[in-house]
């Protein structure tokens, strides 16, 4: 295995023009599987939220919830660079709760760098946790922590002017120092102009081909999730019903006494066994 991925291999990533690959993970096993596959970046999501504690989005995500998950994470990620995922209202009440939970989310997570979403309005608390000590990637266009103001779970970016407006909140995401940027949910056209517009990579989630590299929700895209299935998912596989079968066969054999068989239990010396009943004869 290689050494492990940094920001500056991130950053190195776009100016030689390969792609990066990165994906969601929230436990142990999933990060230790990214690991194996060799991807680069691995995301503690705050959608863990609905595809693991059940919620029906990411708000009633806490940092406890956030430290927990990518503590876990990060002992099976030796390779990938880790992602920790700033949930909701711990970096949006001031600049100081936004540099004390991000350090929070390194210090106790282990993660290697902090993600947070906003555009504009962000810039100067990106800036101030930056400044710390802290490495940001950045999160604009469809922004799930508030989707509700943005209409719901919509595309980004409609309009020349939202579209602008989504190539400004990049620039300044890069100025303010982030090392990437995630782009959600924009068309692919403006997903090449924004990877344009800035140095750092520009990481897509249904932002078309032409951006500097791609991110999926791990669950997503091998069919562990199917309450709501993005357009921009592509499913790789369906564990999801391999898991089901497997569950369904185990109750049917449960039930008809079938498991466990001989192969699955313990024997006991017969000597002993015969000294035993004797004992519980007398």
């Amino acid at each position: 295995m290689s050494a492990k991925i940094t920001i500056l291999d991130v950053r190195k990533a776009k100016e030689e023009g390969r792609k990066l690959v990165m994906v969601t993970a929230y436990d142990y096993p999933f990060g230790l599987l990214a690991d194996q596959a060799g991807v680069d970046i691995v995301l503690v999501g705050d959608s863990l939220g609905m595809v693991v504690m059940g919620l029906e989005g990411t708000v009633e995500v806490t940092m406890e919830n956030m430290i927990h998950h990518t503590r876990a994470v990060v002992r099976g990620c030796k390779h990938p660079l880790v992602v920790g995922d700033m949930p909701f209202m711990s970096y949006n009440t001031s600049v100081r709760d936004a540099i004390i939970n991000a350090g929070r989310l390194m210090k106790e997570g282990g993660c290697d760098v902090v993600k947070l979403e906003g555009g504009v309005d962000f810039a100067p608390t990106i800036q101030a946790i930056v400044k710390a000590g802290i490495p940001v990637m950045g999160h604009i266009g469809l922004t799930p922590q508030t989707a509700g103001s943005l209409g719901g779970f919509k595309m980004q970016g409609r309009d020349a002017a939202a579209a602008m407006q989504i190539i400004e909140d990049a620039k300044a995401l890069q100025n303010a120092g982030v090392f990437s940027i995630i782009l959600e949910a924009v068309p692919a056209p403006l997903g090449k102009l924004v990877a344009e517009a800035v140095r750092v990579p520009v990481i897509g989630i249904g932002a078309g081909p032409d951006v500097d590299g791609q991110v999926l929700v791990t669950h997503d895209m091998v069919g562990l999730f199917e309450k709501f299935i993005p357009k921009f998912v592509k499913q790789y596989a369906n564990i999801r019903a391999v898991i089901l079968e497997a569950l369904t066969g185990y109750k049917k054999e449960v039930q008809n006494s079938a498991f466990p068989g001989p192969e699955h239990s313990f024997k006991m010396p017969e000597e002993a066994l015969a000294q035993l009943k004797k004992m519980i004869g007398s």
